[in-house]
């Protein structure tokens, strides 16, 4: 399965972005992950492949939504009110079953990463 993550960008603080991750197959669970510069690879969020069940980092609850088009083999983060503190590298990964998870180790595809950058 490959992975291209792509809709990152430069935005202001309080501003929104939607990131696209399209898969060349379908996929089971899916999952967004970030990673700012001298940070670990930190957990955002998480898809069922119906799509009926969803994780969110308590840091971005509320303002990031997940979703997915399953004709489309496509996963969505709409990001909203975001601040500087969300400046990372935005990853998405897949899970080879329907397991959700919030470690990075256990998601067997990943995506290139796009930038997202939130000016203050």
């Amino acid at each position: 399965v490959q992975l291209q993550a792509f809709g990152g960008g430069l935005v202001q603080a309080g501003g929104s972005l939607r990131l696209s991750c399209a898969a060349s197959e379908g996929t089971y669970a899916m999952g967004w992950f970030r990673q700012a510069p001298g940070k670990e690879r930190e957990f955002v969020s998480a898809i069922s492949w119906s799509g009926g069940t969803t994780y969110y980092a308590d840091s971005v609850k509320g303002r990031f939504t997940i979703s997915r088009d399953n004709a489309k083999n496509t996963v969505y983060l709409q990001m909203n009110s975001l601040g500087p503190e969300d400046t990372a590298v935005y990853y998405c990964a897949a899970s080879s079953d329907y397991v959700l998870r919030r470690k990075s180790h256990e998601y067997d595809y990943w995506g290139q990463g796009t930038q997202v950058t939130v000016s203050s």
